[in-house]
C-alpha cells in the first residue's frame, strides 16, 4: 500500500474541512479523488503531503509516517498543484531543471531527465519561451514536467487541467495514463467526472470533507437505484402523455422543460424500444433521441441530493 490515511480531521475554527477522512491507495492505482470545489480534495492533499497541520489522524506513505520533515519519503513524491508554480523569471528548460534539480545533484543524469520530461509534456518547442508567453495550456504541461521531471514512484496532481483548452486537456491526460503505464501510483483531485472516469482506476467520492463512496466507476454506479437515462427532443408532447408515460412498466421518471423529454429508468432496464414504441403510438413528432448509462454525476446527485457541480 502506497498511502494510508486514517480518521483525518481538518479543522478551520468552526469549519470542519476534513471530517473523519480515511482512505488508502495501492501501488500501480490512478486514485481518483472526486468532489465538487469547496470538498475538501485540496485540503486532503496538503494534510497527506504535510504541508498543512491536522488536529486529528494518522497518514502514512511507503509505509512510513508522513511528518513535514520525512525528506526521504517527500523524494518519491511528485506534486502538481491546482495553481501553477513556476519561476517567471526562469525559461521553460531552466524552470524544469531547477525542480529536478532539487532530487537530482548529478549533472549529467539530471539532464537526462529533463530533456525525456520535455518530450514528454510536448514542449520541445518552447524551452527558452519564459513562463509568461505561454499559454494556459502549455504553462500548465509546463507545471506538470517541473513536477514529474525526477521520476517519482508516487505523482499527485490537484486540478492540473483547470482553465486549459480541450487539446492540451487530452495531452495532459494521456500524459497521467503513461507515467501509470511506466509504473507510477497517481492521484488525481478534479471535479470533471468525465476526466475521472476517464484515467481513474478507483475512485473517492468526496463532499463536505466525507468519503461518501469508493470503489471503480461499475461498483459506484451499481450504488444507486437509476438506470438507463433517455433524452428526446420533442416539440410536441402534452400533460396527458406525460402522465401515461410515467405509467409505463420500469420509469422512474418523466421530466418535460424546454422542448426536452428526460426519462430515468430503474435500475437493471434498458427502455429504448418502450419508449420508441410509446412515441410511434401516440404520434409524438421528435427529434433527436438518445440513451446513456448512469454518470457519476448521477451517483453524486442520488447520494447527497445535489449536482457535482453545484
Amino acid at each position: 500500500m502506497i498511502i494510508k490515511v486514517k480518521n483525518l480531521v481538518k479543522r478551520y475554527g468552526d469549519l470542519i474541512a476534513l471530517d473523519h477522512l480515511s482512505l488508502s491507495v495501492n501501488e500501480g492505482e490512478v486514485f481518483g479523488l472526486l468532489g465538487p470545489n469547496g470538498s475538501g480534495k485540496t485540503t486532503a492533499i496538503n494534510c497527506i503531503l504535510s504541508l498543512l497541520s491536522y488536529d486529528k489522524g494518522e497518514i502514512e506513505i511507503f509505509g512510513q509516517p508522513m511528518t513535514p520533515d520525512a525528506y526521504n519519503i517527500k523524494r518519491d513524491i511528485g506534486i502538481v498543484m491546482q495553481n501553477v508554480a513556476v519561476y517567471n523569471e526562469l525559461t521553460v528548460y531552466e524552470n524544469i531543471d531547477y525542480f529536478c534539480g532539487l532530487y537530482v545533484q548529478d549533472k549529467k543524469l539530471r539532464k537526462k531527465l529533463v530533456d525525456e520530461a520535455i518530450d514528454f509534456v510536448g514542449l520541445g518547442d518552447f524551452i527558452k519561451f519564459y513562463p509568461k508567453k505561454l499559454s494556459g495550456g502549455l504553462l500548465r504541461r509546463l507545471n506538470i514536467a517541473c513536477g514529474i521531471a525526477h521520476k517519482p514512484k508516487l505523482i499527485i496532481l490537484d486540478e492540473p487541467t483547470v482553465a486549459v483548452d480541450p487539446q492540451s486537456r487530452n495531452k495532459i491526460l494521456e500524459g497521467i495514463l503513461e507515467l501509470n503505464r511506466q509504473g507510477a501510483t497517481v492521484i488525481y483531485t478534479s471535479h470533471y467526472m468525465e476526466e475521472i472516469e476517464q484515467i481513474c482506476s478507483r475512485i473517492m467520492i468526496i463532499d463536505k470533507g466525507k468519503a461518501i463512496a469508493t470503489g471503480t466507476k461499475d461498483e459506484l454506479k451499481a450504488m444507486i437505484s437509476m438506470g438507463e437515462k433517455i433524452t428526446v427532443e420533442t416539440y410536441s408532447l402534452s400533460e396527458e402523455q406525460l402522465s401515461r408515460l410515467r405509467k409505463l412498466p420500469n420509469i422512474a421518471s418523466a421530466v418535460y422543460k424546454n422542448q426536452t423529454l428526460e426519462i430515468k429508468s430503474n435500475k437493471g432496464q434498458n427502455n429504448l424500444e418502450t419508449i420508441l414504441d410509446f412515441i410511434k403510438r401516440e404520434g409524438i413528432q421528435f427529434g433527436k433521441i438518445y440513451s446513456e448509462m448512469p454518470t457519476l454525476n448521477d451517483v453524486f446527485l442520488e447520494i447527497t441530493g445535489k449536482e457535482l457541480r453545484d
